[in-house]
């Protein structure tokens, strides 16, 4: 049975790391307040650059051969860029993630990883995946440049045909409590669901210079944007899940010091009636 001074010292320790979850509260929700707006602001301008880009690509016959539209024979050399954090302690962020990638593994392909966050990188490294880049360390709020980085190298792998399909896995940020991991297929350039009607409708456009001129500039730019989308999201789904996360761990650190607070006094109630007793006893046993 725990003494009173057991419990008070847990009761102290306990309040040491309420304070901590409580900071790393406010820290994440400063942080995801700027994460979000980056997110959202892009987010119209992504999905338009998408829309177009795919009416050009199914009503525009000369560019079906473009090196980022050709479908690779046998496809069997699959990429993975999966996006995680580098730091735990938001819930169960990371863990999706990898169950994601779980779920889309096809034990058939030649899998290869490109990895985003050390937390994944762990992961994957000590069950001997083939990892031909990582990156981690990333800054909290990632530029264009960043995403420009290993997009150039994405479009470089698949180009020189090293691999023959690349897909991404990261989090899709709704709200603070809210976020979807998302498997999307990056290269070659292909239509998602959400946007297949609106690439069906057949639109004509005027090209100046001619088609491929045009979508040799407008194709890499759109992976580069596209993988900076990635980014954005998923940092400020990291935030939402790290706050949610944090705020979840202080409610549960106060219940157990209200828990605690009453075993001490509940000890100390029946310490004080025990010496009560005692000294009652002592002098009924003087008379």
């Amino acid at each position: 049975m725990e003494t009173m001074r057991d419990i008070k010292r847990r009761i102290g320790s306990i309040e040491n790391t309420q304070k901590i979850t409580r900071a790393m509260k406010m820290v994440a929700s400063a942080k995801l307040r700027k994460a979000q707006n980056k997110a959202e602001r892009a987010r119209p301008f992504f999905r338009k650059t998408r829309s177009i880009l795919y009416n050009i690509v199914n009503n525009t016959v000369d560019i079906q051969d473009h090196p980022l539209l050709v479908k690779h024979e046998g496809a069997g050399r699959h990429l993975y860029i999966i996006i995680s954090a580098d730091r735990g302690l938001c819930g169960a962020y990371n863990n999706r993630i990898i169950k994601k990638f779980e779920q889309n593994y096809d034990e058939k392909e030649d899998e290869s990883l490109l990895i985003i966050g050390k937390n994944a990188r762990n992961y994957f490294k000590r069950r001997d995946y083939n990892i031909i880049s990582e990156y981690v360390q990333i800054d909290d709020y990632p530029d264009f440049n960043f995403a420009h980085q290993i997009s150039e190298e994405v479009i470089s792998l698949f180009t020189s045909e090293i691999v023959d399909k690349v897909s991404v896995i990261y989090t899709h940020f709704s709200s603070a409590i809210s976020q979807e991991t998302k498997f999307i297929q990056l290269l070659p350039v292909s239509a998602p669901e959400e946007l297949e009607e609106e690439a069906k409708n057949r639109v004509d456009y005027i090209y100046e210079p001619s088609p491929r001129e045009i979508m040799d500039i407008l194709l890499p730019r759109y992976v580069h944007n596209l993988m900076y989308s990635f980014l954005l999201e998923s940092k400020a789904s990291e935030f939402g899940a790290r706050m949610t996360a944090m705020d979840s761990a202080t409610e549960n650190a106060g219940e157990i010091i209200e828990e605690l607070t009453l075993s001490y006094n509940r000890a100390r109630q029946a310490q004080i009636t025990r010496e009560i007793t005692e000294i009652v006893g002592g002098a009924e046993a003087l008379k």
